[in-house]
């Protein structure tokens, strides 16, 4: 009988609860790099994420870390409290692009303005998912969503927020990075730069931020496979990896 080696396991910090994600959808991928990155660190018994409403608002269960659920759009300030509160703990939100680039900007902004010593992770599937694929502030020119049948126009809509590059220009921004988790080498990437992230934290440097361009096959009304091809290409046209 030959030896068997394990070499893959389930992230020890995911719950058996399955995943309502839609298929092809990037938060679970997400949702895994973050539980591994947690237990990486041994820092399972003294994290903080807080929730958002969205898509991943039902993380709390998939994750077996401590969660707060905040009010859409106020995961910083929530995350603001818990830090300053508990300088013993590491502190992240997890939002979509509705919750912080559109209801939670205010929030977003001043808290990286001040440096709060958070990680905000950012998801950006470019619309809005959980309520059917509304155009959200971070949908591109010509994309399609149920709101703008015809493509964003510039000019009647406005142009599309770069969310990433507005914090990063934020003197308390001490990590910004655009990551996605489409191949293994990005993944990789990715769990590297999460890890920056937290560490920031923890040392207290600021406020971290990592925003993951996602995949969103229901919505763009696409099979994975085709939004994944779209992803990797709207993604040569964009600067990833570390910007700040």
């Amino acid at each position: 009988m030959t030896e068997e080696t394990v070499v893959y396991h389930r992230p020890r910090l995911l719950t058996d609860k399955p995943m309502h994600y839609c298929p092809g959808c990037s938060h679970s991928a997400i949702n895994k790099i973050l539980a591994d990155t947690i237990a990486d660190m041994g820092r399972e018994d003294s994290v903080i994420g807080v929730s958002p409403v969205g898509c991943a608002v039902l993380i709390y269960d998939y994750i077996n870390i401590d969660w707060v659920e905040a009010a859409h759009g106020r995961a910083p300030a929530v995350a603001t409290a818990i830090s300053r509160l508990r300088r013993d703990r590491l502190v992240f939100t997890y939002q979509g692009d509705g919750d912080l680039s559109a209801i939670g900007i205010s929030e977003a902004v001043h808290a990286a303005t001040r440096g709060e010593n958070i990680t905000i992770i950012f998801v950006n599937n470019a619309l809005y998912g959980m309520t059917g694929g509304q155009m959200a502030p971070t949908t591109p020119i010509d994309m399609k969503t149920v709101t703008c049948p015809k493509g964003r126009d510039a000019a009647t809509h406005g142009h599309p927020l770069d969310m990433l590059a507005l914090l990063a220009s934020l003197p308390g921004v001490c990590f910004a990075t655009r990551e996605n988790v489409l191949s293994p080498t990005s993944v990789r990437r990715a769990a590297r730069s999460l890890r920056t992230a937290f560490e920031n934290t923890l040392e207290r440097r600021g406020t971290s931020v990592i925003e993951f361009m996602a995949a969103c096959p229901t919505n763009w009304k696409m099979s994975p496979i085709d939004a994944v091809v779209h992803l990797t290409n709207r993604l040569k046209t964009l600067k990833t990896g570390r910007i700040k």
